[in-house]
């Protein structure tokens, strides 16, 4: 058996994107020339590389604790780094044989051990809440990989979804139908004269503002519009390579988007015509989010955060304060603040009216992924209760923070691995949060208590909430999608 290099990239690659590592991946995939090899990304499933390797790891656990005559003696379960060092194996090949009798007695407490570990429903417990039930979960399946991201039209109970395959797709939850009709979003390009698939993953998508268009970026350096019956309107193309983040204006005559090329992009949504491409940035810019209707804000890997304007040739301004790369940008629903996280571990809040931040809030002690602002106070349909911004990590937890005073008012706790996802609900009152220990979890916002959760079967990318408030939907790794209704 041989064992091709750029299969083993292949693999590094797609794990380096599921870890949530996708800066790394893309620089990992331009110098391993990944775009260059023949291999179909959509048949490789999630998690390959893991897999195989546990497979290695049983392997070799086998080899040690098979005897000659068949029998099998009981053996400690080896580490990754254990399993690769030969004397530390072959001592334990030594070890397994004098003492067979002894290892025999124990395996069946070992069985018994990992079997308990791999059911524990310890994510699951829920002070005070209750756990979705199956009747009232939908899992949506038809993706071939990681599905990253997922929306909801804001107007009905159509879900957009992005996944690794190079598509998205549509799911029609109008009727309530468990069985949700799905349409598919090829994401192709021209070769020869004719469509192929571009075997990149979509990496982002927004509905406009009355849900008649959806926006799909994706790793071809694309940007395309799509219809609500599935077909395609426009395809955008100005950007040198991965297409990050996009966004509508709420008016919905201007999509804007951020790529790896280290610009973004105001593009006509009516004509598809590039308006003002804006090269400020010195490194990919990761995120963007609209002020206005005509001025935005952008961030990158330089650890810059600019602001800029249609038909303005400079930054309005230029924010700086962040030591590593700034991930996620969000204004408040004002437009008067702006949230920005970054993996320093930091979360900062700016103005307009200052050079320097706001407040520096330093609490997590982890990578923080994403913000969001919560849909109240001034200006909202909720103005009576108070702006909150709620932070999410890769240290498993959720911050909620009052801004005015920059304080902490809840740490939520009961995510065991990374958090890549925070929705708030419309009315302001509840939060979602994802994370990779496969569960989605239900807050009471004022209280920071759980009140309800849902272990899906992959790691989760993205939450979301439909425009009633009364439907969350999930996106994973695993390839499902799901929809958690919450209507009593």
């Amino acid at each position: 058996m041989s064992i091709a290099s750029d299969e083993v990239n292949f693999l590094v690659y797609r794990y380096l994107q599921e870890s949530g590592f996708v800066h790394s991946a893309y620089v990992f995939g331009i110098e391993s020339h990944i775009s260059q090899s023949n291999i179909n990304g959509a048949l490789v499933p999630p998690a390959a590389l893991l897999s195989i390797i546990q497979k290695g790891l049983q392997y070799t656990e086998a080899e040690i604790s098979i005897a000659e005559d068949g029998t099998e003696k009981g053996l400690e379960t080896l580490s990754l780094i254990d399993a690769v060092m030969p004397d530390f194996v072959e001592s334990r090949k030594q070890a397994a044989k004098s003492s067979h009798v002894k290892a025999e007695s124990t395996n069946t407490n070992g069985e018994e051990v990992s079997h308990a570990v791999s059911n524990n429903h310890e994510a699951m417990e829920v002070e005070g809440g209750v756990e979705i039930p199956t009747n009232k979960a939908t899992v949506l399946r038809g993706h071939e990989s990681e599905v990253f991201i997922c929306a909801w039209n804001p107007t009905n109970d159509l879900l957009a979804s992005g996944s690794g395959d190079s598509t998205a797709r549509i799911w029609n939850m109008n009727d309530n139908s468990n069985n949700a009709n799905q349409l598919v979003l090829r994401h192709c390009i021209q070769k020869g004269g004719t469509e192929v698939p571009s075997n990149k993953d979509v990496t982002s998508l927004d509905w406009n503002c009355d849900g008649s268009l959806l926006a799909t970026g994706s790793y071809d350096g694309y940007a395309r519009l799509w219809s609500t019956d599935g077909r395609l309107v426009n395809t955008l193309g100005q950007h040198k390579g991965p297409i990050f983040a996009l966004k509508w204006n709420k008016r919905g005559n201007y999509i804007l988007s951020a790529g790896v090329d280290k610009t973004t992009i105001i593009w006509d949504a009516s004509s598809g015509d590039c308006t003002q491409q804006f090269a400020f940035h010195s490194a990919p810019a990761l995120d963007v989010d609209w002020k206005d209707n005509t001025n935005f804000a952008s961030c990158s890997t330089d650890q810059c955060i600019h602001v800029c304007s249609l038909g303005t040739d400079v930054p309005l301004k230029t924010f700086q304060g962040h030591t590593n790369e700034v991930n996620a940008i969000k204004w408040d629903p004002q437009g008067n603040l702006l949230a920005s996280c970054s993996d320093d571990m930091t979360l900062k809040i700016w103005s307009m009216s200052k050079n320097s931040c706001v407040h520096d809030l330093q609490a997590h002690n982890k990578e923080i992924y994403t913000i969001k602002w919560s849909p109240t106070g001034p200006g909202t349909n909720n103005p009576n209760a108070p702006l909150i911004l709620a932070s999410a990590s890769f240290d498993s937890t959720v911050r909620l923070w009052e801004v005015e005073r920059g304080t902490c008012l809840h740490t939520l706790t009961k995510h065991h691995e990374p958090v890549y996802s925070v929705a708030f609900s419309p009315d302001g009152k509840y939060l979602a949060s994802g994370s990779f220990d496969k569960c989605v979890h239900i807050w009471n916002v004022q209280s920071g208590s759980l009140v309800h959760s849902y272990k899906g079967t992959g790691g989760i990318f993205e939450v979301c909430w439909n425009h009633r408030g009364d439907k969350v939907g999930a996106s994973a790794s695993d390839g499902s999608v799901f929809v958690l209704d919450l209507r009593k």
